[in-house]
Order: structure tokens, then sequence, then C-alpha cells
């Protein structure tokens, strides 16, 4: 959990490849761009939404209290 690890280009993790193909950015692009995107993932394991970088977390607290 603390090593670094890849997210985008062929080295890129598991999760974050399912995550990824889950839910595409606001432009369409599967890539993370930057540290910090946050993906909602609901109970049964469905990624239900994802959060651009500069999104503050007291702007998803709704989306998150909506799936627990």
């Amino acid at each position: 959990m603390f090593e670094k690890i890849e997210v985008n280009g062929d080295g890129a993790c598991e999760l974050y490849e399912l995550l990824k193909a889950a839910k595409a950015d606001e432009e369409g692009n599967g890539d993370i761009a930057w540290n910090f995107t946050k993906f909602l993932v609901d109970r049964q394991g469905n990624v239900v939404e994802r959060f651009a970088p500069p999104t503050p977390p007291e702007d998803i607290e709704e989306s998150v209290l909506a799936h627990l």
C-alpha cells in the first residue's frame, strides 16, 4: 500500500485499470492526468463517479452519502 505504482500506461496497476475503464473524465479521457483524482465505488464494487483533482472533499459529500 505504501509502494509507488503506475496508474497509466502498460505498467498500470490493475485497480486503476478497472477504475479508469469504468469512468472516464469529463473530457472522455480514461487516463489519470494528475494525482488526487477521486473515484467513488458503491458497496457492490461498482465505480459510480469520478471526480477531478481540484474537486474538494466537501463537494463530493452528497454523492458519498447517497451511496452509503
